[in-house]
């Protein structure tokens, strides 16, 4: 399954389980960040992606070096809590 399919899935997914009501919310409030231009300022894919060490949910200090010693990363930042 590619990247793209697996989104999609993800938002399908999010589709179902998730109120109109909210979704309308989130979705005002993206187009309202996308038209601010902050996106221009977001690292773009083939970018060199900035040195980082941030602790994983279970506590351990993950380092971005380490990562891409293993291959290619994927960075996904969630706002919010679970």
């Amino acid at each position: 399954m590619s990247l793209a399919q697996k989104l999609d899935a993800i938002r399908e997914a999010g589709a179902k389980r998730i109120p109109a009501e909210k979704r309308a919310v989130m979705g005002a409030a993206t187009r309202a960040l996308r038209e601010s231009g902050i996106a221009d300022g977001f690292i773009k894919v083939g970018d060199p992606l900035p040195e980082f060490a941030l602790r994983s949910a279970r506590g351990q200090v993950v380092r971005s070096a380490d990562l891409l010693n293993r291959g290619a990363v994927v960075l996904t930042v969630f706002r919010g809590h679970w």
